[in-house]
Parts: C-alpha cells; structure tokens; sequence
C-alpha cells in the first residue's frame, strides 16, 4: 500500500502502538445498564452484555428490536443516553479515534463509499491504524 495511493496512511505513523492480541475469555467489550436513545424513543434499556475473546456471540431478534443499535454502542458509534460501554476495561469515550481504531473494526452493512474501493483496497484501509512500515504494509 503506497503512500501516494493512500495519502492519510503516512498521517498515521507514530500514532498509538496496538494492543497486546487478546487471550481467550478477556473482555473484549462490555455493557453495564446502556440505555440508548435514537430521537425520543428509547430503544435500549438496562442492556448489560460481555464479549469476550475466543467465544461466538449471537444477536437474534425482530426487526426494530435493536440488534445494530447495540452495536453501533458497543462499537462506540452511538452515544448512549446513560449506563457505560466499555472497551478493553475502560469506557469507550476515554478513548481517542486512533486508538479505539486499533481495538475495533466496523464495516456497517449498508456503508456507501463515494466512489466504489476494490475489496482489497477497503481491507488495506481497514489495516491503515497498524501501519507502521510501508514494505510491511505492501507485503
């Protein structure tokens, strides 16, 4: 991946360094009474929830009952309207955008990009918060 293809990769370097990989049964991300809001309606309450490394996890639900809501909180995409996400052990809003890019990936299942990206090129975006050497990262 070039740098003269992706000219945001270079703004990256020297940004936080990844985390340790995670060992089976660490929490990856946990709920503690979320409760979401999307206008007036509330459509998450008292949610508590616990992903841990190395186990499936499996929203199930009917329309509207608010599996990508949960989600789009556990991914730190939707402000909650009260209780705690958080990410690693630490709430989801200490951490900053480089850093939680490093804990987290999101690829929504709707996401229009303004011109179309060969897959490859949208997975090397994805990997452009752990580039650290521009021959690694073309390898």
């Amino acid at each position: 991946m070039s740098p003269r293809r992706f000219p945001y990769i270079g703004a990256l370097r020297g940004r936080p360094a990844p985390p340790p990989p995670a060992r089976a049964g660490d929490v990856l991300a946990e709920t503690e009474s979320l409760r979401v809001r999307l206008g007036a309606r509330e459509v998450l309450r008292g949610v508590d929830l616990a992903v841990r490394a190395g186990e499936v996890l499996a929203l199930v639900g009917p329309n509207g009952a608010g599996k990508s809501t949960l989600l789009g909180a556990l991914a730190a995409d939707l402000p909650s309207a009260g209780g705690v996400v958080r990410i690693h052990g630490r709430p989801a809003a200490e951490w900053s955008a480089p850093e939680l890019a490093l804990r987290r990936a999101v690829l929504p299942q709707s996401a229009e990009l303004s011109f179309p990206f060969p897959v490859a090129d949208v997975v090397r975006m994805g990997r452009a918060p752990h580039a650290a050497d521009p021959a690694v990262d073309d390898a």
